[in-house]
Protein backbone atom coordinates (compact mmCIF):
# COMPACT_ATOMS: atom_id res chain seq x y z
CA UNK A 1 0.00 0.00 0.00
CA UNK A 2 1.08 3.53 -0.63
CA UNK A 3 0.15 7.05 0.33
CA UNK A 4 -0.23 9.00 -2.93
CA UNK A 5 1.42 12.11 -1.53
CA UNK A 6 4.49 10.19 -0.46
CA UNK A 7 4.63 8.41 -3.79
CA UNK A 8 4.24 11.66 -5.71
CA UNK A 9 7.01 13.37 -3.75
CA UNK A 10 9.34 10.46 -4.26
CA UNK A 11 9.03 10.99 -7.99
CA UNK A 12 9.80 14.70 -7.73
CA UNK A 13 13.38 15.05 -8.98
CA UNK A 14 15.82 17.85 -8.52
CA UNK A 15 15.47 18.93 -12.11
CA UNK A 16 18.17 20.39 -14.30
CA UNK A 17 15.58 22.09 -16.47
CA UNK A 18 16.41 25.25 -18.35
CA UNK A 19 14.85 28.20 -16.55
CA UNK A 20 11.90 29.77 -18.27
CA UNK A 21 13.04 33.03 -19.85
CA UNK A 22 10.95 35.92 -18.60
CA UNK A 23 10.85 38.38 -21.43
CA UNK A 24 8.37 39.13 -24.18
CA UNK A 25 6.50 35.97 -23.28
CA UNK A 26 3.11 34.76 -22.27
CA UNK A 27 3.70 35.72 -18.64
CA UNK A 28 4.25 39.39 -19.44
CA UNK A 29 0.54 40.02 -19.24
CA UNK A 30 -1.85 38.70 -16.63
CA UNK A 31 -3.52 35.42 -17.40
CA UNK A 32 -1.16 34.40 -20.19
CA UNK A 33 -2.47 32.76 -23.33
CA UNK A 34 -5.63 31.49 -21.68
CA UNK A 35 -6.47 34.45 -19.46
CA UNK A 36 -8.13 37.84 -19.65
CA UNK A 37 -8.21 40.26 -22.53
CA UNK A 38 -6.04 43.37 -22.22
CA UNK A 39 -9.13 45.49 -21.48
CA UNK A 40 -10.20 43.11 -18.72
CA UNK A 41 -6.67 43.10 -17.31
CA UNK A 42 -6.49 46.91 -17.26
CA UNK A 43 -9.84 47.09 -15.47
CA UNK A 44 -8.67 44.44 -13.00
CA UNK A 45 -5.40 46.20 -12.29
CA UNK A 46 -7.18 49.50 -11.79
CA UNK A 47 -9.51 47.87 -9.31
CA UNK A 48 -6.77 46.43 -7.08
CA UNK A 49 -4.01 49.01 -7.22
CA UNK A 50 -2.09 51.51 -9.28
CA UNK A 51 1.18 49.57 -9.39
CA UNK A 52 2.23 48.33 -12.82
CA UNK A 53 6.05 48.43 -12.99
CA UNK A 54 9.02 48.71 -10.65
CA UNK A 55 11.01 50.43 -13.42
CA UNK A 56 8.46 53.04 -14.46
CA UNK A 57 5.98 55.03 -12.35
CA UNK A 58 3.64 54.81 -15.32
CA UNK A 59 3.60 52.35 -18.21
CA UNK A 60 3.23 54.23 -21.47
CA UNK A 61 4.34 53.38 -24.99
CA UNK A 62 7.96 54.25 -24.19
CA UNK A 63 7.95 52.09 -21.08
CA UNK A 64 6.48 49.08 -22.83
CA UNK A 65 8.81 49.07 -25.84
CA UNK A 66 12.12 47.21 -25.61
CA UNK A 67 15.12 47.01 -27.85
CA UNK A 68 17.56 44.14 -28.07
CA UNK A 69 20.28 46.31 -29.64
CA UNK A 70 22.59 48.62 -27.66
CA UNK A 71 22.94 52.31 -28.53
CA UNK A 72 25.62 52.89 -31.15
CA UNK A 73 27.92 54.74 -28.73
CA UNK A 74 28.11 51.78 -26.33
CA UNK A 75 31.25 50.32 -27.85
CA UNK A 76 33.10 53.67 -27.91
CA UNK A 77 32.41 54.20 -24.21
CA UNK A 78 33.05 50.54 -23.26
CA UNK A 79 29.50 50.41 -21.93
CA UNK A 80 29.06 47.12 -23.78
CA UNK A 81 31.68 45.62 -21.46
CA UNK A 82 29.99 47.16 -18.41
CA UNK A 83 26.53 45.82 -19.28
CA UNK A 84 27.92 42.39 -20.22
CA UNK A 85 29.50 42.14 -16.78
CA UNK A 86 26.39 43.37 -14.95
CA UNK A 87 24.07 40.92 -16.71
CA UNK A 88 26.40 37.92 -16.64
CA UNK A 89 24.52 35.07 -14.96
CA UNK A 90 21.14 36.74 -15.44
CA UNK A 91 20.36 35.46 -18.95
CA UNK A 92 16.99 34.01 -17.92
CA UNK A 93 15.65 37.53 -17.30
CA UNK A 94 16.82 39.18 -20.53
CA UNK A 95 17.94 42.31 -18.66
CA UNK A 96 20.00 43.98 -21.37
CA UNK A 97 17.04 45.84 -22.94
CA UNK A 98 16.63 47.70 -19.62
CA UNK A 99 20.24 48.88 -19.87
CA UNK A 100 19.86 49.86 -23.53
CA UNK A 101 17.18 52.47 -22.95
CA UNK A 102 18.07 55.87 -21.43
CA UNK A 103 15.24 57.74 -19.76
CA UNK A 104 14.08 61.18 -20.81
CA UNK A 105 12.15 61.96 -17.65
CA UNK A 106 13.88 63.03 -14.43
CA UNK A 107 10.96 61.77 -12.33
CA UNK A 108 11.41 58.22 -13.66
CA UNK A 109 15.12 58.41 -12.82
CA UNK A 110 14.26 59.48 -9.27
CA UNK A 111 11.67 56.67 -9.09
CA UNK A 112 14.43 54.13 -9.83
CA UNK A 113 16.86 55.76 -7.42
CA UNK A 114 14.26 55.42 -4.65
CA UNK A 115 13.94 51.69 -5.33
CA UNK A 116 17.73 51.31 -5.33
CA UNK A 117 17.91 53.01 -1.92
CA UNK A 118 15.29 50.65 -0.48
CA UNK A 119 17.12 47.61 -1.87
CA UNK A 120 20.32 48.69 -0.12
CA UNK A 121 18.51 47.71 3.08
CA UNK A 122 19.48 44.12 3.91
CA UNK A 123 15.97 43.04 4.92
CA UNK A 124 14.41 44.36 1.73
CA UNK A 125 17.03 42.63 -0.40
CA UNK A 126 16.53 39.37 1.51
CA UNK A 127 12.79 39.55 0.79
CA UNK A 128 13.40 40.05 -2.92
CA UNK A 129 16.03 37.28 -3.01
CA UNK A 130 13.65 34.85 -1.30
CA UNK A 131 10.83 35.76 -3.71
CA UNK A 132 13.14 35.33 -6.70
CA UNK A 133 14.11 31.82 -5.65
CA UNK A 134 10.49 30.77 -5.09
CA UNK A 135 9.49 32.17 -8.46
CA UNK A 136 12.37 30.31 -10.09
CA UNK A 137 11.00 27.10 -8.61
CA UNK A 138 7.49 28.05 -9.78
CA UNK A 139 8.61 28.49 -13.35
CA UNK A 140 10.85 25.43 -13.27
CA UNK A 141 7.91 23.29 -12.17
CA UNK A 142 5.70 24.89 -14.80
CA UNK A 143 8.29 24.24 -17.50
CA UNK A 144 8.63 20.64 -16.31
CA UNK A 145 4.87 20.19 -16.46
CA UNK A 146 4.84 21.40 -20.04
CA UNK A 147 7.65 19.03 -21.03
CA UNK A 148 6.24 15.82 -19.55
CA UNK A 149 4.29 13.28 -21.56
CA UNK A 150 2.04 11.52 -19.01
CA UNK A 151 -1.21 13.35 -18.37
CA UNK A 152 -1.58 12.83 -14.61
CA UNK A 153 2.07 13.63 -13.99
CA UNK A 154 1.84 16.85 -16.05
CA UNK A 155 -1.17 17.92 -14.03
CA UNK A 156 0.53 17.03 -10.74
CA UNK A 157 3.56 19.18 -11.53
CA UNK A 158 1.27 22.00 -12.61
CA UNK A 159 -0.41 21.88 -9.20
CA UNK A 160 3.00 21.98 -7.52
CA UNK A 161 3.88 25.06 -9.59
CA UNK A 162 0.71 26.86 -8.48
CA UNK A 163 1.40 25.93 -4.83
CA UNK A 164 4.88 27.45 -4.90
CA UNK A 165 3.56 30.53 -6.72
CA UNK A 166 1.06 31.12 -3.92
CA UNK A 167 3.84 30.73 -1.35
CA UNK A 168 6.01 33.20 -3.27
CA UNK A 169 3.35 35.92 -3.44
CA UNK A 170 2.20 35.48 0.16
CA UNK A 171 5.77 35.31 1.39
CA UNK A 172 6.83 38.45 -0.46
CA UNK A 173 3.97 40.46 1.00
CA UNK A 174 4.54 39.18 4.55
CA UNK A 175 8.24 40.02 4.32
CA UNK A 176 7.63 43.53 3.00
CA UNK A 177 4.60 44.30 5.15
CA UNK A 178 6.41 45.63 8.21
CA UNK A 179 9.46 47.12 6.51
CA UNK A 180 9.86 50.93 6.38
CA UNK A 181 9.83 51.22 2.59
CA UNK A 182 10.53 54.72 1.26
CA UNK A 183 10.30 54.22 -2.51
CA UNK A 184 7.10 54.85 -4.41
CA UNK A 185 7.73 51.69 -6.40
CA UNK A 186 7.98 49.19 -3.54
CA UNK A 187 5.25 50.88 -1.51
CA UNK A 188 2.91 50.64 -4.50
CA UNK A 189 3.92 47.02 -4.99
CA UNK A 190 3.06 46.26 -1.38
CA UNK A 191 -0.36 47.86 -1.79
CA UNK A 192 -0.88 45.90 -4.99
CA UNK A 193 0.04 42.62 -3.27
CA UNK A 194 -2.33 43.33 -0.38
CA UNK A 195 -5.20 43.92 -2.81
CA UNK A 196 -4.25 40.96 -5.00
CA UNK A 197 -4.04 38.53 -2.08
CA UNK A 198 -7.54 39.58 -1.00
CA UNK A 199 -9.00 39.44 -4.51
CA UNK A 200 -11.62 36.83 -5.25
CA UNK A 201 -9.51 35.35 -8.03
CA UNK A 202 -6.46 34.71 -5.85
CA UNK A 203 -8.55 33.44 -2.93
CA UNK A 204 -10.29 30.98 -5.22
CA UNK A 205 -6.96 29.84 -6.65
CA UNK A 206 -5.46 29.38 -3.17
CA UNK A 207 -8.48 27.54 -1.79
CA UNK A 208 -8.71 25.18 -4.74
CA UNK A 209 -4.96 24.53 -4.66
CA UNK A 210 -4.94 23.66 -0.97
CA UNK A 211 -8.06 21.49 -1.12
CA UNK A 212 -6.86 19.59 -4.16
CA UNK A 213 -3.36 19.08 -2.75
CA UNK A 214 -4.82 17.82 0.56
CA UNK A 215 -7.20 15.47 -1.22
CA UNK A 216 -4.44 14.04 -3.37
CA UNK A 217 -2.21 13.60 -0.32
CA UNK A 218 -4.97 11.69 1.44
CA UNK A 219 -5.25 9.06 -1.31
CA UNK A 220 -3.93 5.66 -0.25
CA UNK A 221 -3.75 2.55 -2.36
CA UNK A 222 -2.31 -0.95 -2.32
CA UNK A 223 0.07 -2.63 -4.74
CA UNK A 224 0.08 -6.40 -5.06
CA UNK A 225 3.24 -7.52 -6.82
CA UNK A 226 3.51 -11.14 -7.91
CA UNK A 227 6.24 -12.00 -10.41
CA UNK A 228 5.94 -9.57 -13.26
CA UNK A 229 2.32 -8.80 -12.49
CA UNK A 230 1.18 -5.72 -10.54
CA UNK A 231 -2.30 -5.13 -9.22
CA UNK A 232 -3.45 -1.72 -8.03
CA UNK A 233 -6.45 -1.53 -5.72
CA UNK A 234 -7.97 0.65 -3.00
CA UNK A 235 -6.36 0.51 0.40
CA UNK A 236 -8.43 -1.62 2.72
CA UNK A 237 -6.65 -1.34 6.05
CA UNK A 238 -3.83 -3.73 5.20
CA UNK A 239 -0.84 -3.74 7.51
CA UNK A 240 2.17 -1.69 6.48
CA UNK A 241 4.80 -4.44 6.37
CA UNK A 242 7.58 -2.00 5.64
CA UNK A 243 7.21 -0.60 9.14
CA UNK A 244 7.05 -4.12 10.64
CA UNK A 245 10.25 -5.24 8.88
CA UNK A 246 12.04 -2.08 9.90
CA UNK A 247 11.07 -2.55 13.53
CA UNK A 248 12.11 -6.25 13.50
CA UNK A 249 15.62 -5.51 12.28
CA UNK A 250 16.12 -2.40 14.41
CA UNK A 251 17.82 -4.47 17.13
CA UNK A 252 20.59 -5.41 14.71
CA UNK A 253 21.45 -1.80 14.05
CA UNK A 254 25.00 -0.77 14.97
CA UNK A 255 24.87 2.99 15.02
CA UNK A 256 24.11 5.22 12.10
CA UNK A 257 23.92 3.23 8.88
CA UNK A 258 25.37 4.49 5.64
CA UNK A 259 22.72 5.93 3.38
CA UNK A 260 22.96 4.22 -0.01
CA UNK A 261 20.05 6.10 -1.49
CA UNK A 262 20.75 8.32 -4.46
CA UNK A 263 18.90 11.38 -5.62
CA UNK A 264 16.61 10.58 -8.53
CA UNK A 265 17.45 12.89 -11.43
CA UNK A 266 15.19 11.55 -14.13
CA UNK A 267 12.90 13.88 -16.03
CA UNK A 268 9.75 11.85 -15.49
CA UNK A 269 8.21 8.49 -14.71
CA UNK A 270 8.92 5.25 -16.48
CA UNK A 271 6.11 3.35 -18.16
CA UNK A 272 5.46 1.13 -15.13
CA UNK A 273 5.06 4.10 -12.78
CA UNK A 274 2.83 5.82 -15.34
CA UNK A 275 0.66 2.68 -15.59
CA UNK A 276 0.31 2.56 -11.79
CA UNK A 277 -0.62 6.24 -11.63
CA UNK A 278 -3.25 5.77 -14.34
CA UNK A 279 -4.86 2.98 -12.26
CA UNK A 280 -4.72 5.10 -9.11
CA UNK A 281 -6.43 7.92 -11.06
CA UNK A 282 -9.09 5.47 -12.26
CA UNK A 283 -9.73 4.37 -8.66
CA UNK A 284 -10.05 8.01 -7.57
CA UNK A 285 -11.86 9.54 -10.51
CA UNK A 286 -13.49 12.52 -8.72
CA UNK A 287 -10.18 13.87 -7.35
CA UNK A 288 -8.27 13.40 -10.59
CA UNK A 289 -11.14 14.89 -12.57
CA UNK A 290 -10.79 18.00 -10.40
CA UNK A 291 -7.03 17.96 -11.02
CA UNK A 292 -7.69 17.92 -14.76
CA UNK A 293 -10.19 20.79 -14.50
CA UNK A 294 -7.81 22.73 -12.24
CA UNK A 295 -5.03 22.54 -14.84
CA UNK A 296 -7.38 23.80 -17.54
CA UNK A 297 -9.13 26.49 -15.53
CA UNK A 298 -5.91 28.01 -14.14
CA UNK A 299 -3.59 27.60 -17.13
CA UNK A 300 -2.90 31.33 -17.01
CA UNK A 301 -2.51 31.58 -13.23
CA UNK A 302 0.65 33.73 -13.37
CA UNK A 303 -0.51 37.28 -12.66
CA UNK A 304 1.09 39.51 -15.30
CA UNK A 305 2.07 42.37 -12.98
CA UNK A 306 3.81 39.95 -10.61
CA UNK A 307 5.57 38.22 -13.50
CA UNK A 308 6.70 41.64 -14.77
CA UNK A 309 7.93 42.61 -11.31
CA UNK A 310 9.84 39.33 -11.00
CA UNK A 311 11.77 40.18 -14.14
CA UNK A 312 12.17 43.94 -13.68
CA UNK A 313 13.39 43.86 -10.06
CA UNK A 314 16.45 41.91 -11.23
CA UNK A 315 17.66 45.08 -12.98
CA UNK A 316 18.33 46.57 -9.54
CA UNK A 317 19.58 43.35 -7.95
CA UNK A 318 22.09 42.74 -10.74
CA UNK A 319 23.44 46.30 -10.61
CA UNK A 320 23.77 46.37 -6.83
CA UNK A 321 25.55 43.02 -6.99
CA UNK A 322 27.89 44.43 -9.62
CA UNK A 323 28.73 47.35 -7.33
CA UNK A 324 29.96 45.08 -4.53
CA UNK A 325 33.16 44.31 -6.41
CA UNK A 326 34.06 48.00 -6.42
CA UNK A 327 33.02 48.54 -2.80
CA UNK A 328 35.39 45.75 -1.76
CA UNK A 329 38.15 47.61 -3.59
CA UNK A 330 37.38 50.78 -1.60
CA UNK A 331 35.65 52.62 -4.46
CA UNK A 332 32.52 54.70 -4.03
CA UNK A 333 29.21 55.08 -5.86
CA UNK A 334 26.69 57.85 -5.40
CA UNK A 335 23.18 58.83 -6.41
CA UNK A 336 23.54 61.56 -9.03
CA UNK A 337 21.41 64.68 -9.13
CA UNK A 338 20.04 64.74 -12.68
CA UNK A 339 18.33 67.72 -14.30
CA UNK A 340 18.24 70.01 -17.31
CA UNK A 341 20.90 72.25 -15.75
CA UNK A 342 24.17 72.17 -17.72
CA UNK A 343 26.28 73.22 -14.75
CA UNK A 344 27.93 69.98 -13.65
CA UNK A 345 30.10 68.83 -10.77
CA UNK A 346 31.54 65.35 -10.23
CA UNK A 347 33.97 64.14 -7.58
CA UNK A 348 35.92 60.89 -7.30
CA UNK A 349 34.69 59.35 -10.57
CA UNK A 350 36.32 56.50 -12.51
CA UNK A 351 35.89 54.42 -15.68
CA UNK A 352 33.89 51.30 -14.70
CA UNK A 353 35.19 49.04 -17.47
CA UNK A 354 38.82 49.92 -16.76
CA UNK A 355 38.34 49.67 -13.00
CA UNK A 356 36.81 46.20 -13.34
CA UNK A 357 39.89 45.01 -15.24
CA UNK A 358 42.33 46.72 -12.86
CA UNK A 359 40.68 45.15 -9.81
CA UNK A 360 41.13 41.72 -11.38
CA UNK A 361 44.80 42.56 -11.94
CA UNK A 362 45.15 44.14 -8.49
CA UNK A 363 45.97 47.45 -10.15
CA UNK A 364 45.40 50.98 -8.89
CA UNK A 365 42.31 52.98 -9.85
CA UNK A 366 42.78 56.76 -10.00
CA UNK A 367 39.54 58.77 -9.54
CA UNK A 368 39.10 62.16 -11.19
CA UNK A 369 36.96 65.26 -10.69
CA UNK A 370 35.50 67.80 -13.09
CA UNK A 371 33.04 70.67 -13.10
CA UNK A 372 31.38 73.11 -15.47
CA UNK A 373 30.18 76.49 -14.21
CA UNK A 374 28.04 79.18 -15.76
CA UNK A 375 28.29 79.16 -19.54
CA UNK A 376 31.07 76.55 -19.66
CA UNK A 377 30.11 73.66 -21.92
CA UNK A 378 33.22 72.15 -23.56
CA UNK A 379 36.06 70.32 -21.79
CA UNK A 380 39.17 70.16 -23.97
CA UNK A 381 41.45 67.40 -22.67
CA UNK A 382 45.13 67.46 -23.60
CA UNK A 383 48.43 66.13 -22.29
CA UNK A 384 50.91 63.32 -22.92
CA UNK A 385 49.92 60.06 -24.59
CA UNK A 386 48.74 57.20 -22.37
CA UNK A 387 47.97 59.71 -19.64
CA UNK A 388 44.31 58.92 -19.11
CA UNK A 389 42.71 61.33 -21.59
CA UNK A 390 40.60 58.72 -23.42
CA UNK A 391 39.71 57.08 -20.10
CA UNK A 392 38.40 60.44 -18.87
CA UNK A 393 36.29 60.84 -22.02
CA UNK A 394 34.79 57.36 -21.58
CA UNK A 395 34.18 58.03 -17.89
CA UNK A 396 32.33 61.24 -18.78
CA UNK A 397 30.00 59.33 -21.10
CA UNK A 398 29.50 56.42 -18.69
CA UNK A 399 28.52 58.76 -15.87
CA UNK A 400 25.86 60.50 -17.92
CA UNK A 401 24.48 57.28 -19.34
CA UNK A 402 24.27 55.35 -16.07
CA UNK A 403 22.61 58.36 -14.44
CA UNK A 404 20.07 58.41 -17.28
CA UNK A 405 18.89 54.86 -16.55
CA UNK A 406 18.47 55.53 -12.83
CA UNK A 407 21.63 53.82 -11.57
CA UNK A 408 24.20 54.92 -9.05
CA UNK A 409 27.33 56.29 -10.70
CA UNK A 410 30.99 55.79 -9.78
CA UNK A 411 32.10 58.68 -7.59
CA UNK A 412 31.45 60.40 -4.28
CA UNK A 413 29.25 63.21 -5.63
CA UNK A 414 27.64 63.95 -9.00
CA UNK A 415 25.40 66.57 -10.54
CA UNK A 416 24.75 65.72 -14.19
CA UNK A 417 22.80 66.95 -17.19
CA UNK A 418 19.91 64.88 -18.58
CA UNK A 419 20.74 64.54 -22.28
CA UNK A 420 18.70 63.48 -25.29
CA UNK A 421 21.55 61.66 -27.06
CA UNK A 422 25.25 60.87 -26.74
CA UNK A 423 27.21 61.39 -29.95
CA UNK A 424 30.70 59.89 -30.05
CA UNK A 425 33.64 59.97 -32.42
CA UNK A 426 36.43 57.55 -31.54
CA UNK A 427 39.14 56.24 -33.81
CA UNK A 428 38.19 53.09 -35.68
CA UNK A 429 40.22 50.51 -37.52
CA UNK A 430 40.30 51.10 -41.25
CA UNK A 431 37.94 48.93 -43.25
CA UNK A 432 39.68 47.58 -46.36
CA UNK A 433 36.28 47.44 -48.08
CA UNK A 434 35.90 51.18 -47.54
CA UNK A 435 37.60 53.09 -50.36
CA UNK A 436 37.43 56.41 -48.50
CA UNK A 437 40.58 57.84 -46.94
CA UNK A 438 40.87 58.00 -43.14
CA UNK A 439 40.36 61.76 -43.18
CA UNK A 440 37.35 61.53 -45.48
CA UNK A 441 35.82 58.89 -43.24
CA UNK A 442 36.38 61.07 -40.15
CA UNK A 443 34.74 64.03 -41.86
CA UNK A 444 31.74 61.98 -42.95
CA UNK A 445 31.20 60.55 -39.47
CA UNK A 446 31.54 63.99 -37.91
CA UNK A 447 28.99 65.49 -40.28
CA UNK A 448 26.55 62.69 -39.48
CA UNK A 449 26.69 63.28 -35.74
CA UNK A 450 26.43 67.05 -36.16
CA UNK A 451 23.30 66.60 -38.26
CA UNK A 452 21.69 64.60 -35.43
CA UNK A 453 22.74 66.98 -32.66
CA UNK A 454 20.49 69.21 -30.57
CA UNK A 455 21.31 71.65 -27.74
CA UNK A 456 20.59 68.76 -25.33
CA UNK A 457 23.06 66.35 -26.91
CA UNK A 458 26.43 65.35 -25.46
CA UNK A 459 29.49 65.13 -27.74
CA UNK A 460 32.46 62.94 -26.87
CA UNK A 461 35.20 63.23 -29.47
CA UNK A 462 38.50 61.43 -29.05
CA UNK A 463 41.48 62.77 -31.06
CA UNK A 464 39.57 63.45 -34.25
CA UNK A 465 41.62 64.16 -37.40
CA UNK A 466 44.83 62.65 -36.04
CA UNK A 467 45.45 61.29 -39.54
CA UNK A 468 45.98 64.71 -41.14
CA UNK A 469 48.47 67.56 -40.70
CA UNK A 470 48.51 69.68 -37.57
CA UNK A 471 47.27 72.77 -39.41
CA UNK A 472 44.41 70.91 -41.09
CA UNK A 473 43.45 69.21 -37.85
CA UNK A 474 43.44 72.59 -36.09
CA UNK A 475 41.22 74.22 -38.71
CA UNK A 476 38.75 71.32 -38.79
CA UNK A 477 38.63 70.97 -35.00
CA UNK A 478 37.92 74.69 -34.56
CA UNK A 479 35.05 74.50 -37.04
CA UNK A 480 33.50 71.60 -35.14
CA UNK A 481 33.90 73.22 -31.73
CA UNK A 482 32.38 76.43 -33.05
CA UNK A 483 29.34 74.44 -34.23
CA UNK A 484 29.04 72.76 -30.82
CA UNK A 485 29.40 76.16 -29.17
CA UNK A 486 26.53 77.52 -31.24
CA UNK A 487 24.38 74.59 -30.18
CA UNK A 488 25.31 75.22 -26.53
CA UNK A 489 25.80 71.45 -26.19
CA UNK A 490 28.05 69.67 -23.68
CA UNK A 491 31.26 68.21 -25.08
CA UNK A 492 34.48 66.45 -24.12
CA UNK A 493 37.10 66.96 -26.84
CA UNK A 494 40.32 64.94 -26.48
CA UNK A 495 43.11 66.43 -28.57
CA UNK A 496 46.84 66.89 -29.04
CA UNK A 497 46.21 70.52 -30.08
CA UNK A 498 46.74 72.80 -27.10
CA UNK A 499 45.42 75.79 -29.05
CA UNK A 500 41.86 74.44 -28.76
CA UNK A 501 41.83 74.62 -24.96
CA UNK A 502 41.20 78.38 -24.92
CA UNK A 503 39.00 78.65 -27.99
CA UNK A 504 36.21 80.69 -26.37
CA UNK A 505 34.41 81.44 -23.11
CA UNK A 506 32.53 78.12 -23.23
CA UNK A 507 35.75 76.11 -23.34
CA UNK A 508 37.73 74.89 -20.32
CA UNK A 509 41.02 73.02 -20.29
CA UNK A 510 41.92 69.83 -18.47
CA UNK A 511 45.41 68.34 -18.70
CA UNK A 512 46.61 64.83 -17.93
CA UNK A 513 49.68 64.96 -15.68
CA UNK A 514 52.89 63.04 -15.14
CA UNK A 515 55.08 62.44 -12.11
CA UNK A 516 57.25 65.60 -11.81
CA UNK A 517 60.17 63.43 -10.71
CA UNK A 518 59.81 60.99 -13.59
CA UNK A 519 57.95 62.19 -16.69
CA UNK A 520 57.79 58.63 -18.00
CA UNK A 521 55.36 57.83 -15.17
CA UNK A 522 51.76 58.90 -15.74
CA UNK A 523 49.66 59.85 -12.73
CA UNK A 524 46.38 59.38 -14.65
CA UNK A 525 45.19 62.45 -12.78
CA UNK A 526 43.64 65.25 -14.81
CA UNK A 527 43.90 68.83 -13.63
CA UNK A 528 41.77 71.77 -14.65
CA UNK A 529 44.35 74.30 -15.84
CA UNK A 530 45.54 75.94 -19.07
CA UNK A 531 47.28 73.71 -21.58
CA UNK A 532 50.66 75.38 -22.11
CA UNK A 533 52.32 72.44 -23.85
CA UNK A 534 55.21 72.68 -21.41
CA UNK A 535 54.29 70.38 -18.57
CA UNK A 536 55.65 67.25 -20.18
CA UNK A 537 58.71 68.97 -21.64
CA UNK A 538 59.61 70.59 -18.32
CA UNK A 539 59.27 67.27 -16.53
CA UNK A 540 61.64 65.62 -19.02
CA UNK A 541 64.10 68.52 -18.73
CA UNK A 542 63.99 68.37 -14.95
CA UNK A 543 64.62 64.61 -14.98
CA UNK A 544 67.75 65.13 -17.10
CA UNK A 545 68.88 68.25 -15.23
CA UNK A 546 68.54 70.66 -18.13
CA UNK A 547 65.86 73.10 -16.97
CA UNK A 548 66.81 76.78 -17.06
CA UNK A 549 67.33 76.89 -13.30
CA UNK A 550 69.36 73.68 -13.30
CA UNK A 551 71.57 74.80 -16.19
CA UNK A 552 72.09 78.21 -14.63
CA UNK A 553 73.10 76.60 -11.35
CA UNK A 554 75.55 74.25 -13.10
CA UNK A 555 77.11 77.11 -15.11
CA UNK A 556 77.49 79.10 -11.92
CA UNK A 557 79.32 76.22 -10.34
Amino acid sequence: MKNLKASHQAQKPVMKVARTKIGLSRVDRMGGEHGMSEQEQDHYLGSIGAFSSILFPRIDKEGSEETQEPPEFFRDLNLDQVVDTITSGWDEFNLKPFFYKPLKDADTIIYRQEVMRDLEDEQVMEAITWFTERMRVTLRYLKHSEDLGYKEQKEGWFLESVKVYGEAVNGLFSRLDDLPLASRGLRSLREFLAAYLHSNGFKKLSDETKKLADDLAAIRYSLIIKGNRITVRDYDGEEDYAATVEETFRKFSRGEAKDYRREFKGSGMNHVEAWILERVAWLNKPVFKRLEEFSTDHAGYLEGTIARFYREIQFYVAYLGYMREFHRAGLSFCYPQVSGDKEERVQGAFDLALAHNLIAQQGTIVPNDFYLNGSERIIVVSGPNQGGKTTFARMFGQLHYLASIGCLVPGTKARLFLFDNILTHFEREEDIANLRSKLEDDLLRTRQILERATPNSIFIMNEAFASTTVNDALVLSKRILEKITQLDALCVFVTFLDELSSLNEKTVSMVSTVDPNDPAVRTYKLERRPADGLAYAIAIARKHGVTYEQLKERIGE
